[in-house]
């Protein structure tokens, strides 16, 4: 099945132009001001163009991953000159302009932090619910996160389009800023004895949800005002991410409400 899916989707990236390809176009893509999501570099790729798409993306979010030249072949059949960005259909914001508007419009921020969240439908699926809720926004990371994309938008039912996502570099420092702008870390973890009926979720919150695989990384952890868990009965000891992040969200609706 997956063999007969993977010719579709390439082909939607071509109908809805999400593909920018050869070294030059990707540069003035990024010039232009559009929102990438990432770039693929082929290996062990030089030249003095290739040095002008690195110095420009010094210091910028956006992600380069460096990939063999088969992989890129795959994704388009065009003379990829070794570089291809993906376009993103979102416009991703910064956290740091969002929560002070929050206060402004005299709310009280709900903000979600997916530490190394990678899968697309789960990742849609969270955005769902998110947008449901009232979350303000969905806080990611630069790298290990997944991929916004046709898949990730369709598993949100548009719900994408409409809630902010940031992507940062650092959810430490993140995480640091959130609590000196007046919010609570909630960590959504197995490692505690707590609950997640704990925390007062009528205070300015951030929860954080991390990998089914992982969990969420210790720098996290160690930064958060709570650890709190989902309390679990039978022999399944752990749910999808994405349903943890509605058990949890409604835990905090529930007190809003």
């Amino acid at each position: 099945m997956d063999n007969f899916k993977r010719p579709q989707r390439r082909e939607r990236f071509k109908e809805n132009n999400e593909f920018v390809f050869g070294i030059r176009a990707v540069i003035e893509a990024i010039k232009a001001g559009k929102d990438v999501e990432t770039i693929y570099v082929q290996r062990g790729l030089s030249g003095d163009l290739f040095l002008e798409l690195k110095a420009l993306l010094s210091g910028s979010l956006i992600p380069l991953s460096v990939v063999p030249v088969e992989k890129l072949n795959r994704m388009t059949q065009k003379n990829h000159q070794g570089v291809i960005a993906v376009i993103s259909p979102i416009t991703y914001q910064n956290i740091e302009d969002l929560i002070p508007a929050i206060y402004e419009k005299g709310e009280t921020p709900l903000i979600l932090v997916l530490d190394s969240v990678t899968d697309v439908r789960n990742m849609g699926a969270i955005a769902r619910t998110a947008a449901c809720v009232g979350v303000h926004a969905i806080v990611v990371p630069l790298k290990n996160a997944a991929q916004i994309n046709a898949d990730a938008i369709k598993t949100s039912a548009g719900a994408l389009f409409s809630i902010p996502v940031c992507r940062h570099a650092n959810l430490h420092k993140t995480c640091l800023f959130l609590q000196d702008s007046g919010l609570q870390i909630v960590a959504c973890t197995e490692k505690t004895n707590d609950l997640i009926y704990v925390p007062d979720y009528k205070l300015p919150t951030a929860i954080v949800m991390g990998s089914e695989d992982e969990g969420i990384s210790n720098d996290l952890l160690r930064v958060a005002n709570y650890l709190a868990k989902i309390p679990m009965a039978g022999s399944i000891e752990s749910l999808n991410v994405s349903v943890a992040a509605g058990v949890i969200l409604y835990e905090a609706v529930r007190q809003r409400a």
